[in-house]
């Protein structure tokens, strides 16, 4: 167990940064984001940023390859660029957890290699959550928000952070910036969680149980009826799919530059109307099967396809975003509180 002063993090950060990218969490106009860290800035201390960390391992949009025509000779042109290692300092135990989500779809076979190279090369530094909010529900799905499991784990107190690496490449970062660590207490980082978990125990969602969905519960809750009154205040906006830190939907588009064609894949949105239309037309009609389809897939058929994962890691984004404030947690209660 490492530690430094807060009044020295700045040196820390200036320290990482000269060796490789650094990004950090900074309060903008639009909330807290994640910025490529340049001397002088200092990190925020919202709770969560407003979009996660996914963005660093699968961008809202990307090129996968290019196209040379010239006449009727076509040269297809490999976009895949190799990435040089980064940190990314301050995500919390909810994001962290995400990345498993992600994984499991993006690294399995066949492994998508634009994820896999942006994986390979991150480095996680996790913070622990001190002072969680009203909209947290991540300890329903089993996730310690005061032991975040990165590459290197951090726990803050009012005046000093302290580390512990978890990972070959977390070593690393802080052998990198050993001079200006000193020894940490245990005993103090472990007073900190007993504080964080006092709170926890007051939060409103601190009930809340994914127990009675998972695997094998297609069948129960499909056509249930609850499903009209809960979508029919929805607005199809896609907002909670855009802020949500596990969900992987995109779509592939092509670009014609005048003297070419660029291919690239940004992100998609269950809740969209055109999601997924095909030239027969959409295989979901109405907002009543979009809805379903994306709450079905978190809670029942990504866990059955998953060894009981749920895709769904209780960071709130979705409750403190939605416009007419209709998220997981409703849908959760509805439906679990019949059975």
């Amino acid at each position: 167990m490492r530690k430094c002063s807060l009044s020295n993090l700045s040196a820390v950060f200036d320290k990482i940064s000269e060796n490789l990218a650094l990004y950090i969490p900074v309060d903008t106009n639009g909330g807290a984001k994640f910025e490529k860290y340049e001397s002088g800035m200092v990190m925020s201390e919202a709770l969560n940023t407003v979009r996660s960390a996914k963005d660093f391992f699968f961008p809202q949009i990307e090129d996968v390859a290019a196209f040379k025509v010239e006449g009727k000779n076509i040269e297809v042109v490999d976009t895949r660029v190799i990435k040089d290692d980064f940190v990314i300092f301050g995500a919390r135990a909810c994001d962290v957890k995400a990345f498993e989500v992600l994984d499991n779809v993006f690294l399995s076979d066949p492994v998508d290699s634009y994820y896999a190279n942006r994986r390979e090369h991150g480095i996680i530094f996790a913070l622990s959550c001190s002072k969680p909010v009203e909209t947290c529900f991540c300890n329903a799905f089993g996730i310690d928000c005061t032991e975040p499991k990165g590459d290197v784990s951090m726990w803050k107190t009012e005046s000093e952070m302290y580390f512990k690496a978890n990972s070959e490449k977390g070593e690393k970062i802080l052998a990198l910036v050993a001079d200006l660590l000193t020894d940490g207490e245990e005993k103090v980082v472990e007073s900190e969680k007993a504080k964080t978990k006092e709170v926890l125990k007051k939060l409103p969602l601190s009930n809340l149980s994914p127990d009675k969905f998972g695997g094998g519960k297609t069948k129960e809750y499909f056509d249930d009826p609850a499903w009209k009154s809960l979508s029919e205040s929805c607005l199809g906006c896609g907002t909670c799919t855009f802020v949500c830190p596990t969900c992987q939907c995109y779509d592939v588009k092509d670009f014609n530059t005048g003297h070419g064609v660029v291919r690239f894949r940004c992100w998609d949105s269950c809740m969209y109307s055109d999601f997924t239309k095909m030239a027969h037309g959409n295989p979901r009609l109405t907002q009543l099967e979009r809805f379903r389809q994306r709450f079905m897939h978190k809670l029942v058929y990504y866990p059955e396809n998953n060894n009981g994962l749920f895709m769904c890691v209780g960071c709130g984004r979705c409750l403190a975003k939605c416009p007419i404030s209709m998220n997981i947690v409703k849908v959760m209660k509805t439906l679990g509180g019949k059975n």
